[in-house]
């Protein structure tokens, strides 16, 4: 069974009064939840998709067998949950020799690199590889971009085949992608409206790719669901529901002053939860001044990188530390062992991860740092889909105690613009004169 554990949760400047006061709002949240679930401003919550994607998606997934590479073309939610759900139910992929599910890779294109697409375009073969471009708006420049260089690359290889090696992941009815598919017949799926990307790992958008890897994505549906529908077809259930008391807890640290929140995976499978948790807490809770800033750490691998500034650094920071019940054993220590090394033989070589969780566990508590355990069952699909449900319902509960809108990423939309005047993109005069004033003042260079 996994659990939250909150024995540590209170501690230095946090008070368990507050924590408290703050879960008892839980009447007025479940009262907005059931508004919002039922004009449909939730989506992956109510996962009311999931019927059409049992129903589209098995086709997709058959239509991509005989392919061994995927490439994503995907950024921020579009690839961040992809990538994490290969890291922890792949893992074959990243292994030397693989043979895995049917040998098949996935390369995702999540940042604008030149050297590396170009590379990817010059080792891929067109002919095994199918290009997955995923972008809700239909219309992000940097997935856009690398549409057309992938479209190029495929019509130079495959002439008019290049349209049976193209899906598209983006808005049902609206936007450029949509309409590309429309015009060349290409196949696709649809993000639900009101899915915004840090949302949709769990939708087509991460499931698309999973499948394609063997992942078992209906697994993760089932523990995705088996947190959400209880508040879907109950909301007044809310205040016994762990999203709440996780919720509550946040905006007390942030009450409290703490401005980081580390999340410390000790299942070294989820390591890449941690990246997908950081833009789900970030650009969800990032507002008027608000928010905690997310750490992603992989245990054991931080304890010997940042593990210092957590326990002896600025009180600022409070732990998300996860774990899980049910590990693979892994080899077993030989039983002659040299001197000193005794105490080792014999025993599996994961009891040393289940060691240095705790002491590490043990060590930023005794350091005042607050923290709650998130102690899955194991590493399985299920956990997997139950993690992200879990962190999802307690991003948009946080995001209203703070008084806040959890779902929108205003800030982040400026940059966008900018970038397209800076490209020559038309209508952006505002954004041009913004560019040429501050180009005029940032001159102030010292070279080394």
């Amino acid at each position: 069974m996994a659990y939250l554990e909150w024995s540590r949760a209170c501690t230095a400047r946090v008070r368990e009064s507050h924590v408290q006061s703050l879960g008892a709002r839980a009447q007025e949240l479940s009262l907005r939840l059931a508004r919002e679930v039922d004009a449909g401003l939730l989506p992956f919550l109510r996962m009311g998709y999931v019927e059409t994607l049992k129903r589209d998606m098995p086709r997709l997934v058959e239509k991509t067998r005989p392919y061994k590479h995927m490439l994503v073309l995907g950024i921020g939610g579009s690839a961040l949950g992809t990538r994490a759900m290969q890291k922890a139910f792949a893992r074959g992929v990243d292994m030397p020799g693989h043979g895995g599910h049917e040998g098949k890779q996935i390369w995702i294109a999540d940042n604008v690199c030149p050297t590396t697409l170009g590379d990817w375009f010059k080792l891929l073969d067109p002919q095994r590889t199918v290009v997955v471009t995923i972008s809700k708006s239909g219309g992000t420049i940097e997935t856009i971009s690398q549409y057309f260089l992938a479209r190029e690359w495929l019509q130079k290889a495959l002439r008019e085949a290049w349209k049976d090696h193209m899906i598209v992941v983006t808005d049902e009815a609206k936007g450029f992608l949509r309409e590309e598919a429309r015009e060349h017949g290409l196949d696709s799926l649809e993000v639900p409206d009101n899915l915004g990307g840090r949302y949709s790992a769990l939708s087509a958008v991460g499931l698309l790719p999973a499948a394609f890897l063997g992942i078992d994505w209906e697994a993760l549906l089932e523990g995705a669901a088996s947190l959400a529908r209880p508040l879907v077809e109950n909301p007044g259930s809310l205040a016994t529901h762990p999203s709440m008391a996780l919720a509550s807890w946040a905006k007390a640290l942030e009450d409290y002053g703490y401005t980081d929140l580390i999340f410390f995976c000790y299942e070294p499978l989820f390591a890449m939860y941690g990246p997908w948790f950081a833009q789900l807490w970030a650009e969800s809770l990032g507002k008027e001044g608000l928010g905690t800033m997310p750490v992603p750490a992989t245990g054991v691998t931080d304890q010997h990188s940042v593990n210092q500034m957590f326990l002896d650094g600025i009180r600022n920071k409070a732990c998300l530390f996860v774990t899980s019940s049910r590990h693979n054993s892994g080899p077993t220590f030989p039983a002659a062992l040299p001197k000193g090394w005794e105490f080792l033989s014999g025993k599996p070589f994961s009891c040393l991860l289940e060691a240095e969780a705790l002491g590490t566990r043990m060590a930023l508590s005794m350091h005042d740092v607050p923290l709650v355990q998130i102690c899955l069952d194991d590493a399985s699909e299920k956990s997997g889909g139950k993690l992200m449900m879990l962190l999802e319902i307690a991003t948009v509960l946080t995001g209203w105690l703070m008084g806040i809108n959890p779902l929108d990423q205003p800030a982040v939309e400026l940059g966008k613009r900018l970038a397209n005047a800076r490209l020559g993109k038309p209508d952006y005069a505002e954004e041009e004169a913004l560019l040429e004033r501050y180009l005029k003042t940032a001159e102030k260079r010292q070279d080394f």
